[in-house]
């Protein structure tokens, strides 16, 4: 039986579908699965689904559901990407562990400094120190971390002079970076200036030390001071003094070579073998 015609409408063209008499179809109902469900309605005879290619209103026929797969190939599949990503995790942990010397120096605090002219006045690795460990808890280029921090007074007597030694001992991959990011943390303290940009100093078989004098300003005056750090893939600390005489000198009068080779000899009496 042919298609019933209805008055004024026009013919479809060859392939295309008979739009609904009367306003907008209406909207298919989305199924459990995201398919949705063919309208309820039916303004033409059932025949005339029988014809077309689609369904009515341009919703296409259901396709047939998908072949299964077997359960052995799907636990495969998964089980592929778990051992993907713990193979992985294995590497990033074998990389991350890798390029760190191994610990066999640790940073101290003697009793005296510089052939026993400075005294040690007080121990804040138990406070100060433990703020170092903090912040290099979970970094990448640190592994095994101590904080060492202590002040000395010159003779025993502060209003002469003091020093002050900021450091850690562990096991460090990036020692220039660590050395140079000393530095660079003390100068962007409240106050600071750089008033002598960095230098570096290097000695045969010492690691490589850099200086830099810095002023700042207490109590209504400005101090200068020098600033040095080393570190050699163990141990590293910023070393800063002031003593009444240089506290007022001019940053251009200060000699950071100097200072440079105090800090080498700082180094041999504060670090210690392991064990």
């Amino acid at each position: 039986m042919p298609p019933p015609q209805y008055p004024n409408q026009p013919q479809p063209p060859y392939g295309q579908q008979p739009q609904p008499p009367y306003g907008r179809p209406p909207q298919a109902v989305p199924g459990p699965y995201g398919a949705p469900y063919p309208p309820q309605q039916q303004p033409y005879p059932p025949q005339l689904y029988a014809q077309q290619p689609y369904a009515a209103w341009g919703v296409p026929p259901m396709a047939p559901p998908p072949k299964k797969r077997r359960v052995g190939l799907v636990l495969g599949i998964v089980g592929g990407v778990v051992t993907a990503g713990v193979v992985g995790l294995v590497l990033i942990g074998a990389l991350a562990g890798s390029g760190f010397p191994e610990a066999k120096n640790k940073l101290t605090l003697p009793r005296t400094l510089l052939d026993g002219r400075f005294q040690l006045a007080r121990d804040l690795s138990d406070s100060e120190g433990k703020k170092i460990e903090d912040e290099a808890d979970g970094a990448w280029d640190a592994k095994d971390t101590r904080g060492v921090v202590g002040t000395y007074d010159l003779g025993g007597d502060a209003t002469r002079g003091t020093l002050a030694v900021s450091g850690m001992y562990g096991r460090f991959r990036n020692s220039d970076e660590a050395r140079r990011n000393m530095l660079k943390g003390a100068s962007e303290a409240q106050g600071v200036t750089v008033a002598a940009p960095r230098r570096d100093f290097t000695q045969d078989g010492s690691p490589t030390v850099s200086c830099e004098v810095l002023t700042q300003k207490r109590f209504g005056a400005t101090l200068t001071y020098p600033l040095c750090a080393w570190n050699d893939g163990n141990t590293g600390a910023a070393v800063g003094w002031i003593t009444a005489k240089t506290a007022q000198q001019d940053p251009s009068d200060v000699d950071l070579a100097f200072y440079a080779k105090v800090t080498l000899q700082i180094r041999s009496e504060a670090v210690e073998p392991i064990g």
